[in-house]
């Protein structure tokens, strides 16, 4: 799978555009973005994105329960989810349940699309 589309949940509205700008000029690829877990969910659906990007903290709905209802949901269970997030999160990478990766805030934006490429190659390597 060759990432085109991004999907950013977070509530940090500056961090958003800054992703946002570093991932669309670095790697080329096309930024969604959402500041709260039920618009991310939304455009999920609409937009198939190749990958999630979610904050695990969100002040209306956790990162946790955003993913919660993408897993339940057809046309958004499959996509690859990548926690990022400053905080401890109870499901690890792996976990069916859970994320396939995690990135810790704070984080290198201009490494940041190297970092996602390599949580969905190591997520393809296993299937």
């Amino acid at each position: 799978m060759q990432i085109r589309r991004v999907l950013y949940i977070d509530d940090d509205e500056d961090l958003l555009s800054l992703v946002s700008m570093v991932l669309e000029a670095c790697a080329g690829w096309e930024v969604v973005t959402a500041t709260e877990g039920i618009e991310g969910i939304v455009l999920a659906r609409a937009r198939q994105p190749d990958v999630i990007l979610l904050d695990a903290s969100m002040p209306d709905m956790d990162g946790i329960t955003t993913l919660t209802h993408l897993r339940e949901h057809d046309r958004t269970a499959t996509i690859p989810v990548v926690f990022v997030t400053g905080c401890a999160v109870d499901l690890a990478p792996g976990d069916a349940r859970g994320p396939v990766g995690i990135i810790a805030k704070p984080f290198d934006p201009m490494t940041l699309a190297a970092r996602i490429e390599d949580v969905v190659t190591k997520l393809r390597a296993l299937c």
